[in-house]
């Protein structure tokens, strides 16, 4: 294996075959929310009369939810307070993922969004950090049945659902630590394309494929989550929403949102050389610094498990 003049390894090359046009929006805000003595202003990606979009910051909850009693923040509450109105939203993301969230200024519109879901229409990418080095491209059709939700009382098991995702692998990296019974450890940064919306979709395919996403405690490999956790600043899981096409809900115009990486993401990208394999608008979006919200709620996956069931 081949190593730079600093003994870290050179990652193999990988594929680059996406490129997203970046929104720049300015945008007013109102009156903000505070989480203690701190201000929280979200990085509000888009904004029009009809809908507002943000990049989600990891360990943020959609909504007020069983996950996480004690969480006194929610993205739903931040952003009506931040643009002054009631907001609806139009899909979820997980509490540790970070990425593009959409929300709709009218109930109406919201139907018209989610109508959009329904057919399919909307089309998603999430970038990740898994273990292991993965194949250029795999297409996963691997029906899942819901993950029992053991907050809701008498909850049955339900039957398999289609869920469909394309894995493309944009770059590799060994690097010489002996995590797990291997002495060396190899990862993989790749771009997620799901065509279905189950919950859980992308971690839970990624651990069916025996490649579980770095950070991940209820589905991923807790040595390596350790490691990147106390080693390389990396805190939370690695799964970002960083794209999102669809249709404006009342013009027609076609829209694509890009969301920035956050500080713990970006160090990993120059950790391991992986900047310029990255998709062309997410390259773009390293010319500016990281908003300061996106560490505002950073949380190991682990401690996030811990806490929802103290031994």
């Amino acid at each position: 294996m081949n190593t730079r003049a600093d003994d870290k390894p050179w990652p193999i090359q990988g594929t680059d075959s996406l490129a997203f046009q970046r929104q720049d929006t300015k945008v007013e805000c109102g009156t903000l929310p505070t989480t203690g003595d701190i201000t929280v202003e979200l990085e509000i990606i888009y904004q029009d009369e009809q809908l507002v979009v943000i990049n989600k910051p990891s360990g943020l909850l959609v909504h007020r939810s069983e996950i996480d009693r004690h969480a006194t923040d929610f993205a739903l509450q931040l952003v009506r307070n931040q643009v002054g109105q009631r907001v609806y939203p139009v899909h979820r993301l997980d509490k540790p993922t970070s990425g593009v969230l959409v929300f709709a200024m009218q109930p109406e519109i919201a139907s018209l969004v989610v109508e959009q879901w329904r057919q399919r229409n909307i089309e998603k990418h999430y970038l990740a950090i898994v273990r292991g080095y993965m194949p250029e491209f795999t297409h996963l059709d691997y029906a899942m049945s819901p993950p029992v939700d053991k907050y809701a009382k008498h909850e049955r098991v339900k039957p398999p659902q289609e869920a469909i995702t394309d894995f493309t692998c944009l770059s590799t990296v060994e690097i010489p630590v002996e995590i797990d019974k291997y002495p060396q450890s190899r990862y993989s940064l790749i771009n997620c394309r799901p065509f279905t919306g189950r919950k859980h979709q992308l971690r839970r395919h990624l651990k069916h494929l025996s490649h579980p996403i770095i950070g991940d405690a209820r589905y991923g490999k807790g040595r390596h989550s350790r490691y990147f956790r106390d080693h390389m600043d990396a805190p939370r899981l690695l799964l970002h929403a960083w794209s999102l096409s669809m249709e404006h809900p009342t013009t027609g115009e076609e829209l694509t949102f890009v969301a920035p990486l956050d500080r713990v993401l970006r160090k990993l990208m120059d950790d391991f050389d992986w900047v310029d394999h990255l998709p062309t608008a997410l390259q773009l979006g390293l010319t500016t610094p990281p908003h300061a919200s996106m560490d505002a709620y950073l949380r190991s996956d682990e401690d996030e498990e811990a806490s929802a069931n103290p031994q």
